[in-house]
């Protein structure tokens, strides 16, 4: 709760037009009758009284609660809410609001809101909607109050520091997706982890064949000891090692459609990541740039889902070239067995595509790897553009070379073995959920 004994009274834009509209009336006097120039300031100082008297009647503030939220999401709203009591016996115009904070928690680091009333007299209610545009920790530093008069020629105005963090986590909000819950609730290993027959390497039993199944299933040796055709059934195999690999480097870093791309990454990641731990397998997070940055322990259960969180949220913003030989090779020498490795990386020059491409390759010979990148679709868009002038022309030219050159790093990729996941930001969560899937029924990780 904020108490404010005293406000000072502002004059609003309308005030300042009726005094700009009183100037050519003093010209017109000083011209006409010279004498009389004492009706030019007798009318701003009526103004001035007017704004004065105006912002007097617009009511005292008594009360003023702000509430902050302690965490957000990145690119998720998050409201800030302002209640506020002011006695005044006008029906003037509703209170307006301001608040600002740290370009982290917002685009123009500042917002507007209005304050309605809540149907008890002199309360008043808003919200700002914050949505950070990155994570770590950000201020919302500073709140504006202003209620205007009932002839709209001034205000009163309060201006006070709030100076409360808040904590930008990644945004999980595709795992609270109905879509997603409703998946998990009907997909094969559900949201309770039990045996899953007829899939994998594992065996598990034996079962009459019957007319439909696989026959590539049918045990020969037990048929013909039992003189009747049986079939294996074997487990689908669980406990595979899951690695989120996150380039943090300067292209990384670049912003598609307002986060940044390491951000978009974070959230399919997570969202691929609680499908993997409710499938039984284990998951860790590995991060680096020009060196490595962190690299968690494997979780086994939903149940620390908050570490990976943690640990996502603690990936920095690094504006520098990253170290893909130096990466790639320290997370090799840190897996004992054969795993599945999800890298999220982009590129811009066909130098720093080469070092990774040389990375991955060796990468590759021990480990399955899924290359995620993010379609450029600002990059198509000016390749396929209509030129209509030089500039245009070389703009045009140069996009189209980039894209050339950008599809055969992925092409070379696709011939190493490796999975490629290009597409838009907002699907690389599922599609990779459908080829983590589709890798783990092919028991290609184990």
């Amino acid at each position: 709760m904020i108490r404010l004994p005293a406000f000072p009274i502002v004059p609003t834009g309308r005030a300042l037009a009726l005094l700009v509209l009183l100037t050519p009336v003093a010209v017109v006097i000083a011209a006409t009758a010279p004498s009389a120039w004492i009706v030019a300031p007798a009318a701003a100082l009526t103004v001035l009284v007017l704004v004065l008297a105006d912002g007097w009647l617009a009511g005292s503030l008594h009360r003023l609660d702000v509430t902050v939220p302690h965490d957000a999401e990145v690119g998720q709203p998050a409201a800030v809410r302002v209640t506020a009591q002011i006695a005044r016996d006008s029906d003037a115009a509703a209170p307006q609001g301001a608040l600002g904070f740290d370009a982290r928690l917002g685009p123009r680091g500042a917002i507007d809101f209005t304050l309605s009333g809540t149907g008890a007299g002199e309360h008043f209610a808003g919200a700002g909607a914050i949505v950070p545009q990155r994570r770590g920790t950000g201020l919302v530093q500073d709140l504006w109050l202003r209620w205007p008069g009932p002839l709209g020629l001034g205000v009163r105005q309060v201006y006070r520091h709030l100076g409360q963090p808040v904590r930008v986590w990644p945004d999980l909000s595709p795992t609270r997706s109905p879509v997603l819950q409703n998946f998990l609730r009907d997909a094969q290993f559900g949201l309770i982890a039990r045996r899953i027959r007829g899939e994998g390497t594992q065996f598990e039993a034996l079962s009459e064949y019957e007319p439909g199944m696989d026959r590539r299933r049918i045990d020969w040796k037990a048929s013909a000891r039992h003189t009747r055709l049986y079939a294996r059934e074997n487990e689908a195999e669980r406990d595979n090692q899951i690695v989120f690999a996150f380039d943090c480097g300067q292209a990384m870093c670049e912003p598609v459609d307002g986060l940044p791309r390491i951000d978009r990454a974070v959230t399919a990641a997570l969202t691929a990541s609680y499908v993997a731990l409710k499938g039984g397998d284990k998951v860790a997070l590995f991060g680096f740039a020009d060196r490595p940055i962190v690299l968690t322990p494997f979780v086994t259960d939903t149940r620390s889902f908050h570490r990976l969180q943690t640990a996502a949220a603690g990936l920095d913003y690094v504006p520098r070239e990253p170290n893909f030989t130096l990466a790639l090779a320290t997370l090799t020498a840190r897996l004992r067995r054969r795993s599945l490795i999800v890298l999220f990386s982009d590129f811009t020059d066909p130098t720093s595509a080469e070092l990774m491409v040389e990375s991955v390759e060796r990468l590759v010979r021990h480990h399955v790897v899924i290359f995620v990148t993010m379609q450029d679709a600002e990059l198509e868009g000016l390749a396929r553009v209509e030129p209509d002038s030089l500039p245009h022309l070389a703009t045009a030219v140069t996009a189209a070379a980039l894209a050339h050159q950008r599809a055969i790093v992925l092409q070379r990729l696709r011939r190493l073995g490796v999975d490629v996941i290009e597409a838009p930001h907002d699907q690389i969560g599922y599609s990779l959920i459908d080829r983590y899937l589709e890798t783990k029924r092919m028991e290609a990780v184990g």
